[in-house]
């Protein structure tokens, strides 16, 4: 590893499994000091003593404020600033216009949407102490072109692409060295995405590694997209939409 992120302080949300946890590993391998967050309190402190104390794990619902509360209160007593964040936490529900409940609704957008709000306004207030850092939201590709029968998911993913554009404009103008950008990934292999796959299918015959037509990718690819833009090396790189689906979304317009 190249110690691309060394010694930056970086908060990551679900990174108990799937992309989160590619992106802990990946980070702390990057040598930053990372606190990840998870409501899935087994498997975070598994992942945490798995690595050897070089990552702290903190129990969060994330779309309640009191987490981001004490979360920001954690970083503050630890560490004193923070330079990442990583707004990856969310849920997957299908439905269509036709068929979704409102409960499903409001419940993509208070997790997929509303933690994203709350998690930009607790970098905003810790980033401004120091010097400043880089927001990372996942969105979709679901943000950006039409799931016909994942209405609210979508829905809920295109809140964080012009939540994300709107942060990163009021931190241009005023003058806070502050980026926020947006990844936009499709098809990734993880246990929440599995679930909508035809049963028997073998999951690695998706991926671009058995052909390049698929749009599957690994949680690992996500992980690099998000790394880049955590790093210095994307210094310039601000309100982007950064898509990670094998070109998927090219081939479908």
């Amino acid at each position: 590893m190249s110690a691309r992120l060394n010694d930056k302080v970086a908060v990551i949300t679900g990174g108990a499994s799937g992309v989160g946890e590619a992106t802990v590993r990946r980070f702390v391998a990057e040598g930053a000091r990372v606190v990840f967050t998870d409501l899935n309190v087994q498997a975070g402190e598994q992942l945490a003593e798995e690595l050897s104390g070089k990552a702290l794990f903190m129990a969060q619902d994330v779309s309640q404020p009191e987490g981001w509360e004490q979360l920001a209160e954690l970083i503050k007593a630890r560490f004193q600033r923070l330079d990442v964040l990583v707004n990856n936490a969310g849920i997957l529900l299908k439905g269509s216009v036709e068929d979704a409940s409102l409960a499903d609704w409001q419940r993509l957008m208070r997790v997929n949407a509303e933690s994203v709000f709350l998690g930009c306004q607790t970098a905003l207030a810790l980033m401004k102490i120091g010097a400043g850092g880089s927001i990372i939201n996942m969105s979709s590709v679901a943000a950006i072109a039409a799931k016909h029968d994942y209405l609210a998911y979508s829905a809920s993913k295109g809140a964080v692409a012009a939540l994300t554009r709107s942060v990163a404009a009021h931190c241009r103008l005023n003058k806070y060295r502050i980026r926020c950008n947006s990844v936009h990934p499709d098809g990734i292999l993880t246990a929440m995405t599995r679930a909508t796959y035809p049963q028997g299918v073998d999951p690695a015959r998706l991926t671009i590694d058995h052909d390049p037509m698929n749009r599957s990718c690994l949680p690992s690819d996500v992980a690099d997209a998000i790394l880049y833009l955590a790093s210095d090396e994307a210094r310039a790189v601000n309100g982007i939409e950064l898509r990670v689906d094998s070109g998927q979304f090219v081939m479908s317009i």
